[in-house]
């Protein structure tokens, strides 16, 4: 065997090696990159609603980002809308971002839109019919959270519904805001010009 051959041979099994790496690496890339609390918040592209702007991570650069995966069709995204308007009408005056990802695959637009007015939302809802955000942030469920430090660092992941209008989750926000620890408060309270405990009738 020539000293070409073996090259070629060497050359071969390196080959294998790499694609074997990079096969295995990308099967069981959850486990080696795991999207949780302290990881860095991985990048997203969702869809404006009735546009054909997208908006990704890079568009609340800085900012204090609560990232919400939901569908129109999921009962527990229902109960939890109510605590998040809540959440954001007492600190998206200060700062807060938070951006509503609806995962509708066989649902319009104007049917998403309908339904977030319906439930007078007034944070950001975009949509990602692809499902891709799914799979950036290893969603196993509806709805899921995940609350992003100015630094990009995610702070807290809920799988399921939460009260995000209670007493640590807003003392978390103001925590990350810079401001001071908020004094206990009704979670039942709500806006009187906003009625968060049934959806609004649509309009005729």
């Amino acid at each position: 065997m020539t000293s070409r051959q073996q090259w070629s041979i060497v050359g071969g099994i390196v080959g294998v090696l790499a694609i074997a790496l990079v096969t295995a690496s990308y099967t069981m890339r959850d486990q080696l990159f795991p999207v949780g609390v302290g990881s860095e918040a991985p990048d997203f592209r969702a869809k404006v609603l009735g546009s054909t702007q997208t908006r990704s991570m890079a568009d609340y650069k800085g900012k204090v980002l609560i990232l919400n995966v939901w569908a129109t069709w999921c009962g527990p995204c229902k109960d939890e809308l109510p605590s998040l308007e809540r959440l954001y009408s007492e600190y998206g005056p200060k700062g807060l971002k938070l951006v509503a990802v609806s995962i509708d695959d066989y649902v319009s637009e104007d049917s998403i839109r309908t339904f977030a007015n319906t439930y007078g939302i007034t944070f950001e809802v975009l949509h990602d019919s692809t499902h891709a955000i799914e799979r950036i942030y290893q969603a196993t469920g509806y709805p899921e959270t995940f609350v992003i430090g100015p630094e990009g660092t995610i702070r807290k992941k809920w799988i399921g519904p939460d009260d995000w209008s209670s007493q640590g989750n807003r003392a978390l926000i103001a925590q990350l805001l810079g401001l001071e620890t908020p004094r206990p408060t009704n979670s039942g309270d709500a806006p009187a010009s906003i009625d968060l405990a049934k959806p609004k009738p649509p309009a005729p």
